[in-house]
């Protein structure tokens, strides 16, 4: 265990380090992604990474809000201006199965400007609207 616990803090520690590096918004982006595939790769044998790894997917999610151009290339067809951005999906799962369903969906809305998850966000809206409705008529009990 201790291996692993080593293994994810050296790797979390070479992203921090990446990041604190100059470059693009573009390998920002990149390393975060890459950081937070890793962690999930890793989830089952170290699930203390997924605490990591939502924090790399919610600064990966801040970059695109604030740096579009992170997520999106110059000969970009016009129907699909950005690149497919597996993080914050991952964070969107993460969140859900841990029962944080409008944090998710609330993430998920976030991620559709990008033109991504727009099937997902319909899917968690129908979620949490039919927790609230439990959760009303568990009340009238």
């Amino acid at each position: 265990m201790s291996e692993q616990l080593g293994r994810r803090a050296g790797n979390a520690q070479l992203a921090w380090e990446a990041l604190e590096l100059p470059g693009e918004p573009m390998d920002y982006h990149f390393v975060l992604q890459q950081a937070v595939s890793d962690l999930w790769a890793a989830r089952r044998t170290d699930p203390g990474g997924l605490e990591t790894l939502e924090t790399f997917a919610r600064l990966d999610l801040a970059l695109m809000e604030a740096a579009p151009e992170a997520v999106s290339f110059d000969h970009s067809p016009p129907e699909q201006p950005f690149v497919r951005v597996t993080s914050v999906s991952r964070l969107i799962t993460l969140l859900e199965r841990e029962g944080a369903v409008a944090e998710a969906l609330e993430v998920s809305r976030r991620l559709n400007r990008f033109r991504q998850g727009e099937d997902v966000t319909a899917r968690l809206a129908e979620k949490a609207e039919g927790l609230a409705v439990e959760g009303s008529w568990e009340r009238m009990r």
